[in-house]
């Protein structure tokens, strides 16, 4: 067993909040500190964690000597300067999505993680349901041969682009593939581990969210190395009352010798009900434009409170990170490269569906911009 955990938690909104109570739910986690640029987020979050410092200046929390550890919970545009001040200290880190926007920036942050040789983990929640790690297991021992063909679908209630996309004025990376398709490709790829993409063709469409800056949906068709073919479609422009509160997901894996199929579109619990339900996506002054009725339960992909706990993926995600730190323990953590390497490959269907024409890979993060 290590030294308890030193936790410095940067961003203190939705998913800065659910990381930092449960950091105050094990024994593992030893100091904790907070930081956001809204003074009132961090003081009411330092306040419900009995967190021990809380500042709004990001280098006076890394200053710390207490410091450790470190989750990177910001806006997605606002990644790197807190990555590379808490890499270059040596500190462990949890980063939420992406490395950063920018392919070229993400690039410089992976090459400051390694250099420094730190621990860095970023944060593809899926890959902790039991249905997932069930399925990867079966793969493993290899029970439906060699993979030659996935398909995968996704889709997404508008919450999330209308709640993410109103944080900034800079939107031109911040697609349906980058900020959330990227869940559903990393599942994939982490599924068909050992294959490596080296052409891709996409088409998008852009019209319902055309206003806010961004597209509604992106198909696209992955060629591996070893001739596998994989095709992975996003909409993230469904009406705010679709009853998915976020993420809708199909995949089809088809080998040599037989098939997985995951259903995994949370129509299996149905609440319908006169008073309308939570937005399911939260997010610092955002609230539907239409109240929701009918709810699929069990859709909102960090878990659901029950009993005033937070229960399913991001509890498993959490405290297995901690317990990481604290023990050595290996975990299915998506790693920094991990990451780095999915924002390429969700640019790159970005980028061919922008010029009509298959994209080889890899591809030089200049390339994207």
């Amino acid at each position: 067993m290590g030294e308890p955990i030193g936790l410095a938690v940067i961003g203190c909104g939705t998913i800065g909040r659910i990381r930092a109570e449960l950091a105050r739910e094990t024994i593992a986690v030893g100091w904790l500190g907070l930081c956001d640029i809204d003074r009132d987020y961090a003081e009411r979050l330092a306040k419900d964690t009995r967190a021990d410092f809380v500042t709004t200046d990001v280098h006076e929390l890394l200053g710390r000597p207490e410091v450790t550890a470190v989750i990177i919970a910001t806006a997605e545009n606002e990644h790197v300067e807190p990555i590379i001040a808490a890499a270059e200290r040596g500190h462990a880190l949890f980063i939420e999505k992406p490395l950063a926007s920018d392919p070229v920036e993400s690039a410089r942050v992976l090459q400051v993680i390694e250099s420094n040789g730190v621990d860095a983990v970023v944060g593809y929640t899926q890959r902790f349901r039991r249905r997932f790690q069930a399925v990867k297991q079966r793969l493993r021992d290899r029970q439906v041969g060699d993979v030659t063909t996935v398909v995968t679908r996704a889709f997404m209630n508008r919450m999330v682009p209308l709640a993410t996309l109103a944080k900034t004025a800079d939107r031109s990376r911040l697609t349906p593939m980058v900020v959330s398709g990227t869940h559903s490709l990393d599942m994939s790829m982490w599924l068909m581990e050992g294959k490596t993409p080296v052409e891709v063709y996409a088409r998008s469409v852009e019209s319902a969210l055309a206003e806010l800056g961004t597209k509604d949906g992106t198909f696209g068709v992955f060629t591996m190395d070893d001739g596998c073919i994989f095709s992975m479609n996003i909409n993230w422009a469904l009406p705010t009352v679709w009853p998915g509160s976020v993420y809708g997901l199909e995949i089809g894996i088809v080998g040599t010798d037989g098939v997985i199929d995951i259903e995994d579109t949370h129509r299996d619990v149905v609440l319908a009900s006169h008073t309308p339900q939570p937005a399911g996506y939260t997010s610092k002054g955002f609230g539907p434009d239409a109240p929701r009725h009918v709810d699929f339960m069990t859709s909102y992909p960090p878990g659901d409170v029950s009993g005033g706990l937070l229960w399913g993926p991001m509890r498993e995600e959490t405290l297995t990170w901690y317990n990481r730190l604290t023990t050595g323990l290996t975990t299915p953590h998506a790693t920094a490269a991990d990451g780095h390497s999915n924002l390429l490959l969700t640019m790159a269907m970005d980028l061919s569906a922008r010029t009509g024409k298959p994209v080889p890979l890899p591809v030089e993060p200049k390339e994207l911009l």
